[in-house]
């Protein structure tokens, strides 16, 4: 099964980290292992949000979940194709790269090469604005920072092919 198959067939947050690890790792020819994932409200911010970011302290990709529920609600086959470009993303900063201009480009050549240029994946990568419609809400909640407690909610299992015990 190829990775536009996998990638619409994914129901876990695992399951698309696997791709991203899978694609990374055929791409560039490097593995991170043992990253968390977890999932917080990080808020939004007018017509912006954060979609993610990586810890380099603790090696712990957070995911916003506000947009997450946002494209649940306006366009669900979205949810994925986003999903995979933030750890995408994400997880190219877990490698070390952590110059934005250089991830933003891996993360579209990897996107390219893997689905095409005409896939949605490679459309978020090579112009997010264009997306915005369905990750923003309309009333445009505005937050000046991110809470003090993050309230970040781990997910067990994400680096399956990593880890032989259970979190």
């Amino acid at each position: 099964m190829g990775y536009e198959q996998k990638l619409m067939k994914a129901k876990t947050f695992a399951d698309i980290f696997d791709i991203v690890k899978s694609m990374v790792s055929e791409y560039l020819g490097v593995d991170q292992a043992g990253l968390l994932v977890g999932l917080s409200d990080l808020g939004s911010y007018g017509h912006s949000f954060v979609g993610a970011f990586y810890s380099l302290s603790a090696n712990t990709i957070v995911i916003n979940k506000r947009p997450l529920s946002r494209i649940k609600q306006t366009n669900p086959k979205l949810y994925n194709p986003y999903l995979f470009h933030v750890m995408l993303h994400e997880y190219i900063h877990s490698l070390g790269v952590y110059d934005e201009i250089q991830v933003r480009q891996l993360v579209l050549e990897i996107s390219n090469r893997f689905f095409g240029e005409s896939h949605v994946v490679s459309q978020i990568a090579a112009n997010m604005e264009k997306f915005l419609p369905s990750l923003i809400y309309p009333s445009g909640e505005f937050e000046e920072s991110l809470p003090e407690d993050l309230g970040i909610e781990f997910l067990p299992g994400i680096d399956r092919k990593n880890t032989d015990y259970i979190m």
